[in-house]
C-alpha cells in the first residue's frame, strides 16, 4: 500500500513519521498534511521516516487523531457494538477505541439503552465532520448486484426480523432477505453466517438461502451430519423419524435433506441409524 496522499478519516492510512514531539509523534501524508500519533501508541521501535499504517477519527476537540488500534468497524463497515452511555442526544456505543462513537437519536430505530447491542454502521456525518453510528444503514447498502450469482457462497449479516423472514447484509455491503421457510435452525441477529445465492431480484435486492441448489446441497448436508458426529463422540439423537424442528435445530437442516444425508452416508458406510439415534460406524448404541 501507497503513502496517503492526503489524510482520510475513519480508514487505514499509512503516513511517514516526520518528527516526535511532547505528545506523540507527526505523521505526515505525501502532500505534507501532518496527524498526531498521541503517545499512548508510540513504541521505542518507531523513529523517523518509518511508514505507520494507523486509523484515523477524531478525538475530543474534534482534531484528527491517530491510532495503531483498530475499531471493531470501519467507515462504511457493520459491527455489533455495546451501548455504554447515553445523553438525551443520543447513545455512545464502544466500537474498540478509548473514545466512544455516537449514535445520535436520530440514526436510531428505537431508544437505545445501557447494555443494548445493537448492529451499527459506521457513517461519516456531512453535518459536523465527524465518524458517527447509525442504526439507519439500508440507503448505503447497494443495489444490482451483478457480481454475484446463482448458488454462490456468500456472508451474510441478519440484522432484523420481519414478516417475511430476515433482513440481511449480504458480503457487507447488498441489501438480502432470508425468507423463513428457508430457516430451519435458529438466527441470531448480528452474528454472520454463511449463505447462498438463490436469486437477485430486478430491484437489486438478493434473495438468500442457508443451503445451496441441487447436489451442492446434499453434499453439506452429509458434512453437517458427520461433523456434528464427530463433535458428540460419534452420537447424534437423531434418525429418520426425527421432528423437522429438532433436526433445525441441531443441524439447520431441513428433514427432507437430513433424510438423504442419512441415506448417503449409510450407503458409504460412514454411519449406522438405529431406533435411539445416528451413530458413526462401529461405535453404535445398544
Amino acid at each position: 500500500m501507497d503513502i496517503n496522499a492526503f489524510p482520510e478519516l475513519g480508514t487505514i492510512n499509512r503516513l511517514r513519521v516526520e518528527a516526535h514531539s511532547d505528545h506523540g509523534l507527526i505523521l505526515a501524508s505525501s502532500e505534507g498534511k501532518e496527524v498526531l500519533l498521541p503517545n499512548r501508541y508510540v513504541t521505542d521501535e518507531m523513529k523517523e521516516g518509518d511508514l505507520l499504517e494507523v486509523f484515523l477519527y477524531t478525538d475530543s476537540e474534534d482534531r484528527l487523531v491517530a491510532t495503531t488500534e483498530r475499531p471493531v468497524a470501519m467507515l462504511g463497515e457493520l459491527a455489533i457494538m455495546e451501548v455504554v452511555d447515553t445523553t438525551p442526544h443520543g447513545a455512545f456505543v464502544d466500537w474498540g477505541l478509548p473514545k466512544d462513537l455516537f449514535v445520535p437519536k436520530m440514526f436510531q430505530r428505537g431508544s437505545l439503552k445501557k447494555g443494548d447491542r445493537p448492529l451499527i454502521y459506521v457513517a461519516y456525518d456531512e453535518r459536523t465532520h465527524r465518524l458517527v453510528g447509525t442504526q439507519k444503514f439500508e440507503k448505503a447498502l447497494q443495489k444490482g448486484a451483478r457480481d454475484l450469482k446463482r448458488n454462490q457462497e456468500v456472508d451474510i449479516l441478519p440484522y432484523a426480523r420481519t414478516e417475511l423472514g430476515y433482513k440481511v447484509v449480504v458480503e457487507g455491503r447488498y441489501e438480502g432477505l432470508l425468507f423463513h421457510s428457508e430457516v430451519f435452525g435458529k438466527i441470531e441477529l448480528g452474528k454472520r453466517v454463511r449463505g447462498y445465492v438463490k436469486i437477485v431480484r430486478d430491484d437489486g435486492k438478493i434473495d438468500i438461502l442457508l443451503r445451496p441448489i441441487g447436489k451442492k446441497s446434499d453434499t453439506l448436508a452429509a458434512k453437517r451430519v458427520l461433523e456434528y458426529l464427530q463433535a458428540h463422540r460419534g452420537m447424534m439423537p437423531l434418525n429418520y423419524k426425527s421432528d423437522p424442528e429438532r433436526v433445525g435445530e441441531l443441524l439447520g437442516l431441513s428433514r427432507k435433506n437430513f433424510k438423504r444425508a442419512l441415506t448417503r452416508l449409510v450407503d458409504e458406510g460412514k454411519i449406522e441409524v438405529k431406533e435411539n439415534g445416528t451413530f458413526l460406524k462401529g461405535r453404535g448404541g445398544a
